[in-house]
């Protein structure tokens, strides 16, 4: 049976650390760092979302700022929020809770955010860093990056020889992805829904990320035996077995199947999902450290 990867206890080992930090920045003369999290509209999951930012942001000793703007804002409002954002010395990290209503362009709402404080990294100028490999001062996106801590923490940080296989394109988590697991000399392919044989790249991955959006896609008989999984799923699906209506959560993995061949595994819920508020806090503190000329926390 594989390890279970508690995603839980190392994102709380991660906040620790980034407390801890904090304290001794503000000890040093500096303020705290400052996170602006700006939420448009009144979608029921970004409400859930941006209150568990703004408390753990708190929790950290962060200054935490909250602007909740009515769904008929238009555009060029929310541009001025940034921008004034962007010029207030005591926000580090801006976080543009998405989506976004309708008529707003996201694109042109993330380019907007300085890329110093673009701690979701999402900018163009983070992701060509990233792309580049100039991890030391790029922003990496933080469901990536706290799937990267999980990995590094079964297989070390040199993946010199592993083969790893990133199932998902997407812009927020697998082209990252692919691009952290590349830095730290793995052998990466990118697959995705219109991959010939799928199933048969999966069973060549000695590190297998799902980041699909699919319930339980990739099966247990794709994991190549002794494999790290990373499911990075999360997919609600009902459960007649707990009653009329009820549902549970899923990730892309079929967990039961795959826990029996991989190596480590991260379950779903408590794997990757606790990583991302995290790594979040990580990279606020990481722009807060670099703009009081200190250098760049590790993690």
């Amino acid at each position: 049976m594989a390890e279970i990867i508690d995603g839980k206890a190392v994102g709380e080992e991660v906040v620790a650390k980034v407390r801890k930090l904090t304290a001794e920045l503000v000890a040093s003369g500096s303020a705290a760092p400052g996170l602006a999290v700006v939420i448009v509209g009144e979608d029921p999951a970004s409400q859930v979302y941006v209150a568990s930012k703004s408390k753990k942001a708190k929790e950290c000793g962060f200054h935490s700022v909250q602007h909740t703007l009515p769904a008929e804002t238009s555009e060029s409002d929310l541009v001025e929020l940034i921008g004034n954002l962007n010029a207030d010395p005591k926000i580090n990290g801006i976080l543009v809770q998405l989506p976004l209503p309708a008529h707003i362009d996201s694109g042109r709402i993330i380019q907007t955010i300085s890329p110093e404080k673009d701690v979701d990294g999402f900018h163009f100028i983070n992701v060509g860093k990233l792309g580049t490999g100039e991890l030391d001062t790029a922003f990496v996106p933080c469901t990536p990056a706290g799937s990267m801590l999980l990995i590094e923490r079964v297989r070390g940080k040199d993946l010199s020889g592993l083969s790893a296989v990133v199932v998902g394109r997407s812009n927020i988590v697998g082209k990252p992805m692919a691009n952290l697991l590349l830095a730290a000399n793995c052998t990466v392919t990118i697959a995705h829904s219109r991959t010939r044989d799928l199933a048969a790249l999966a069973r060549t991955a000695d590190i297998l990320v799902a980041a699909v959006g699919r319930p339980e896609m990739v099966k247990g008989d794709w994991v190549k035996p002794g494999a790290t999984v990373v499911d990075v799923g999360i997919n609600r699906i009902p459960a007649p077995e707990k009653g009329e209506g009820k549902t549970r959560l899923v990730g892309d993995v079929e967990f039961t199947g795959a826990e029996k061949v991989a190596g480590a595994i991260t379950p779903v819920p408590g794997g990757v999902g606790p990583m991302t508020i995290a790594m979040l806090m990580a990279n606020t503190l990481a722009s807060a450290s670099l703009a009081a000329g200190r250098p760049r926390p590790e993690f």
